[in-house]
């Protein structure tokens, strides 16, 4: 669809046919929804990297391994195999060769990722295996450094926010549906606490890069914003 310029970073090395879409944005936005709806559209791969980090946080809780323990994390991290593949339709996260995706989005390994997610040794070891994915061909990716850190030369950059109120109100239906039984001022002061811990870590903090087309989707449903972004992506195939 794009044609690349001939010369890139190391993170598009080796993948020279491929398109990243960089979609990066807080917790509860809207970006899961908007990377797998054009992922399905475009045909591409889809990049979850925050199951990734999850994926790493749940062997770290089965291990019992303090993260204050720079040898011992070192090993785990470098010797522990993350990928994503899709399999019947969904999306699997392989864990050391076994799908973990119905085991990652427990309380427990949710608040283990936003720990461990702070190491420079995991954000390390998991941009390398983020941008093994991304070298396979087309890519969109979501997270939260993704096309500051992760994927700085992707073709097409998306920063998804929405207000603190709706943002909250997102999640704690989600929380709702899976059976939690949490309060809707309990699921906004968690989105508030993880705002300010993404925002104001020292190792890359959410932002929005300065090439991105940022979307706020406090009034517009998953078909409006998908709508939006399939449009910038044809714009962006003319342009090229």
């Amino acid at each position: 669809m794009f044609a690349l310029n001939a010369d890139r970073e190391d993170s598009r090395r080796g993948n020279e046919a491929g398109v990243i879409i960089a979609i990066d944005g807080p917790s509860g936005a809207g970006k899961s929804t908007l990377a797998k709806r054009l992922a399905r559209e475009l045909g591409y791969t889809y990049l979850d990297t925050g199951a990734m980090y999850r994926a790493l946080a749940l062997k770290l809780l089965r291990e019992g391994i303090d993260l204050a323990d720079d040898a011992q994390m070192a090993k785990l991290v470098h010797s522990t195999a993350i990928d994503l593949r899709e399999k019947d339709g969904r999306l699997a996260v392989l864990l050391d060769g076994a799908d973990v995706a119905s085991e990652i989005r427990a309380p427990e390994v949710s608040q283990m990722a936003s720990k461990s997610s702070t190491l420079k040794v995991v954000r390390a070891r998991l941009l390398e295996l983020q941008r093994d994915i991304g070298r396979r061909g087309s890519v969109v990716a979501e997270g939260r450094d993704i096309g500051t850190v992760v994927f700085p030369e992707a073709e097409v950059k998306i920063f998804l926010d929405a207000s603190i109120d709706e943002r909250a109100r997102r999640r704690f239906e989600e929380l709702v549906a899976a059976g939690r039984r949490v309060s809707f001022e309990e699921t906004q002061r968690e989105l508030v606490e993880r705002d300010k811990r993404d925002s104001e870590r020292d190792l890359a903090p959410l932002c929005q890069a300065g090439d991105a087309l940022r979307i706020d989707s406090s009034s517009l449903d998953a078909d409006a914003v998908a709508a939006l972004v399939l449009e910038l992506v044809k714009n962006k195939a003319r342009e090229n």
